[in-house]
């Protein structure tokens, strides 16, 4: 037995002791509200009550009482938190006294009719009625009010006071989240909301002051420390011109993660987070046809090389879901492999089939056991190194690993019967002016020739099953490893300073997720050759970005937190591209977040020739493999160090 089941009783026998103490309270009230009706309608003179109507009122008022409890019961009055007490249960009060007035009205008719007269004048029963629903609301709100009080007690002065932007049902729960917790040291000052009906309105006591435009005048009103953004289903463009309204404030600002914390009622304190940079791009989060991906997934054999790393372990997980009958983690990297498996197996139990294979691409032998004994079905292959500095420093370590761990790998899934192969790209592979980005290009090459060469092989008869290859570019990914959110975040945290290469360098960004899904459809769209690309909305500057986080962290740029501009750095472009001048790109017909870039015409004799080049140069630690690489990407300018 666990902890909470042994809880369980305990928590039974505390909610039966205060229902209890409610019901009585209940019962003395009912027998208050008849006793004040009764002396009313005879003007407060005890002597004047006639006898009778003492009589009935001691049996009368008992089984009214009763009737009324039961009521509380059925619409679960007993079962309400009422400190928390709001809209839903004052309903619940009406609901049962409606019920109860008619139950009692319907009998006090059939009584007066067959014994020709009402057990008590109709003002006693409508004083009754309206005594008993005042008094039992007000008990129960009571304790609502008392823990206000004691809320407002706690509060001390040196309290953050805090606005809330949004004032809908999630603005609405945050609100009277904050107000009732006795464990926040915080005041809510005032709320913002576009909607000019709301202007002027209170929420638990917030008054409505403004909108959007309003922030930095009602944040000097009323000495705002905290903002949090509260409309969870706002549309990108509008998140991003709010919080760069925000920004123009020195107050720190956090954000309700997504609407789905609005299920039940769960938006607490505890789920508001600090703002991320998607908030701050102004672009919707992109769609994916879940349906065709599972489908294609489904019963499948899947394996993932590079399964630890940032998008690898993202590709396991969405995969996961898709309930393959197989996933394989292929990864050189044991502690990535292990920590994904293990994440796997705890959230999936025997409901999922996974296993860790340690291993390198660049192991031919390695490779083609793995394939030989699994047969995967579909490959996604994200193994790679990916560090743009750290790949200038060691050339070599990038051709071995990004451009011969793909043709293994691309080889054996030839030989194996692999139905389907994609390639994770990047955006740094078009017009590279860095060994990394040029590794890349040669890699999508190499799928594109790999190709050809399947279905030359599938239409000789010489393989049985024609595997279908594709690579998919994108650019940044938020929260990846050695990401620049992470490093601002870490650096904002450390007191700075912030460390930008140069003042207007741009990048496009997307989230993990957003790319693994992509990644993942781009497949089920997939005839052979193409590359993928996908719709990465509109470039950012980093340095915005940078000094918008320090800003919504409560800092003030150059002054509490300095931007130290470092300059860009080997291989480094001031802005990507995810386009060559030779390809042309045309949408998906399902969907508008993946593209696709014409193939560039290639001779493929001769790429082998320069594959053989390439492989001799790099094993041999040549100290002239960037030139190798140029022989052989047309568009690569080694050390052209971004100054385009």
């Amino acid at each position: 037995m666990t902890d909470n089941t042994k809880t369980k009783p305990g928590l039974s026998r505390h909610w039966l002791y205060r229902a209890t103490v409610l019901a009585v309270l209940d019962f003395v009230l009912m027998a208050l509200s008849f006793a004040f009706a009764l002396l009313i309608r005879f003007d407060f003179r005890f002597s004047k009550v006639e006898t009778q109507y003492i009589y009935r009122f001691l049996y009368v008022v008992p089984v009214c009482a009763v009737l009324i409890i039961v009521l509380f019961g059925v619409f679960k009055m007993y079962n309400s938190i009422w400190r928390f007490a709001s809209f839903s249960e004052f309903e619940r009060i009406v609901k049962s006294w409606t019920c109860y007035t008619v139950i009692v009205l319907v009998f006090e008719t059939i009584d007066k009719f067959i014994r020709g007269e009402r057990l008590f004048p109709m003002s006693v029963w409508i004083m009754a009625i309206v005594f008993g629903f005042v008094s039992t609301t007000a008990l129960r709100f009571g304790f609502r009010f008392i823990s206000f009080m004691n809320k407002d007690k706690s509060v001390t002065k040196d309290c953050s006071n805090i606005m809330i932007i949004g004032a809908g049902a999630c603005g609405k729960d945050v609100i009277h989240e904050i107000v009732m917790s006795r464990h926040v040291n915080a005041r809510v000052c005032c709320a913002i909301d576009d909607n000019p009906v709301k202007i002027g309105r209170e929420i638990d006591g917030v008054p409505i002051v403004g909108r959007r435009y309003d922030i930095p005048k009602a944040v000097e009103e009323y000495n705002i420390d905290e903002i949090i953004f509260a409309i969870p289903d706002a549309k990108g463009a509008d998140r991003k011109d709010i919080l760069d309204i925000c920004s123009t404030t020195k107050c720190k600002v956090r954000i309700i993660p997504g609407i789905y914390q609005m299920i039940d009622g769960s938006v607490t304190v505890n789920t508001i987070r600090n703002v991320d940079i998607i908030d701050l791009l102004g672009r919707d989060p992109v769609k994916a046809n879940v349906e065709s991906i599972r489908e294609y997934i489904a019963g499948k054999t899947v394996m993932v090389t590079g399964g630890g790393g940032s998008i690898g372990s993202e590709l396991c997980r969405q995969i996961a879901m898709a309930k393959p009958k197989l996933l394989i983690i292929f990864d050189i990297y044991e502690n990535n492999a292990f920590w994904i498996e293990r994440e796997l197996r705890e959230k999936y139990k025997d409901s999922l089939n996974v296993i860790a294979l340690i291993g390198s691409v660049r192991n031919v032998s390695r490779v083609n056991r793995v394939l030989e004994k699994y047969r995967p079905e579909i490959i996604f292959h994200a193994a790679a190194h990916k560090h743009v500095p750290l790949m200038e420093e060691s050339p070599n370590e990038a051709i071995k690993n990004n451009v011969f761990g793909t043709y293994n790998v691309a080889r054996a899934a030839v030989t194996y019967g692999v139905q389907r192969f994609v390639l994770i790209s990047t955006d740094k592979a078009v017009n590279p002016t860095n060994i990394m980005g040029a590794s890349k290009r040669i890699c999508e090459m190499v799928i594109q020739m790999m190709d050809r060469k399947a279905q030359a092989l599938f239409d000789s008869k010489e393989i049985k099953v024609r595997t279908t290859f594709s690579a998919v570019r994108f650019g940044n990914v938020i929260g990846s490893n050695g990401s620049v959110l992470k490093i601002f975040e870490k650096q904002i945290a450390n007191g700075g300073p912030v460390t930008v290469t140069d003042k207007n360098i741009i990048r496009y960004f997307m989230t993990i997720p957003e790319a693994v899904v992509l990644v993942m459809e781009s497949g089920v769209y997939a005839r052979g050759g193409e590359i993928f690309v996908l719709n990465m909305g509109s470039p950012v500057k980093i340095d915005d970005v940078a000094r918008k986080m320090i800003k919504l962290s409560g800092f003030i740029p150059d002054v509490d937190i300095k931007v130290v501009y470092t300059g860009l750095r080997p291989g480094e472009k001031l802005y990507e591209e995810c386009l060559m001048d030779e390809e042309g790109l045309r949408e998906t017909d399902e969907n508008k977040d993946i593209s696709i870039a014409q193939p560039i015409p290639m001779d493929d004799e001769e790429f082998l020739k320069q594959l053989d080049e390439l492989e001799k140069a790099c094993t041999s630690e040549s100290d002239d493999i960037k030139n190798v690489v140029a022989g052989i990407v047309k568009t690569y300018k080694p050390f052209a160090g971004g100054k385009e």
